[in-house]
């Protein structure tokens, strides 16, 4: 098969590759369309330390069922389906428990931290547990289906944290997964949404798709203004969604007494926090990690058209030109977001 391989840190190169093994547990999904995510770019170039060379990337994808591996049931070759970008044990402690994205042992396709190497979805075919697959409805494309594990990620976040009718939140950052926070937001019936960023043009995209206000520190006083739409005491819930010490920083000081910040993003390894404003303001600080059984609703809200994909579709292309399209994410060219790649195109 074809694949689009990091042979080296920086180095992307479109060759031959060896088609999966599939496991009796398994099934071989032909890729059709696989999303460029943002922590496939910053593991291009060795800086997240999750993607030691030689990998295939990609975790957000969709296809057709070639081949089913004989423990699976369920599934017909020629099924549409997407998947989980996380592998995990069934028989796992936190699985039984409801909570298979903290589950020991687990992987994550398209990565490889050290621990593991899970070749992932920029190629012809990958090979994905029965498990972790997802049927696609028949209203909803695979370029669109490609999209829904950032939906996810996103739904994971609004999950975890205590949304109440009318609220007033505020997301720090509105890359893909901060614009789908908002979109999740708003159909949680979310009051006041205020949307923060360095880019007037992702604030832009963050207004059409339901933020109520957007505002960016290069030239507003967030604190200020989120004291001042709140009555002096700051919003209600937080999300931040980059992972730098100063967009922690923005998230817990815009949170009223009581509030919770969300952590999505983990662009840092580490970040400095206000440790005092958290303990006396007794802020609640959580993270929120990957996706935990939010594939069938976020499918659901696409095929209704609840949630816009599309709004963040910036280009499909073929995997042939991945690699260009890689440097132009790396890059942050303007109006970039999101890349779709299309095997054997």
């Amino acid at each position: 098969m074809k694949a689009l391989v990091l042979e080296e840190y920086n180095k992307l190169v479109y060759r031959d590759w060896p088609d999966p093994e599939v496991a009796d547990d398994e099934v071989l999904v032909k890729v059709e369309a696989a999303g460029i995510c943002g922590s496939d770019v910053h593991g291009m170039d060795g800086s997240s330390g999750r993607r030691i060379p030689p990998i295939i990337m990609g975790h957000e994808a969709s296809g057709t069922i070639s081949f089913i591996g004989k423990e699976v049931r369920g599934w017909k070759v020629g099924d549409r389906v997407t998947f989980d970008s996380t592998i995990y044990p069934l028989d796992d402690w936190y699985t039984f428990r409801g909570l298979y994205n903290l589950s020991d042992n687990r992987m994550v396709l398209g990565v490889s931290p050290g621990e593991y190497r899970r070749h992932g979805a920029f190629a012809d075919y990958v090979n994905v547990p029965g498990h972790i697959l997802y049927r696609i409805p028949g209203e909803v494309s695979f370029t669109q289906a490609a999209m829904v594990e950032p939906v996810a990620v996103a739904a994971h976040a609004v999950e975890l944290t205590p949304v109440s009718w009318n609220d007033t939140a505020i997301i720090v950052g509105t890359g893909m997964v901060g614009l789908f926070v908002i979109q999740v937001l708003r159909s949680k019936g979310c009051g006041n949404i205020i949307a923060v960023d360095l880019e007037d043009e992702k604030l832009s995209l963050a207004k059409e798709l339901g933020a109520n206000l957007t505002l960016n520190p290069s030239r507003d006083d967030i604190q200020k203004v989120v004291l001042d739409i709140s009555e002096g005491r700051g919003a209600d819930i937080a999300f931040e969604v980059v992972g730098i010490t100063n967009t922690v920083k923005t998230a817990v000081e815009c949170v009223r007494k009581g509030g919770t910040v969300t952590l999505v993003g983990n662009l840092s390894p580490a970040v400095e926090l206000p440790l005092q404003s958290v303990v006396t303001r007794q802020i609640r600080l959580q993270g929120s990690c990957g996706i935990c059984r939010e594939f069938p609703a976020v499918l659901d809200m696409i095929a209704r058209g609840e949630i816009d994909v599309d709004a963040i579709l910036s280009a499909e292309a073929p995997l042939s030109e991945g690699r260009e399209w890689f440097k132009r994410l790396y890059d942050k060219e303007p109006g970039l977001i999101k890349v779709i790649l299309k095997p054997g195109e």
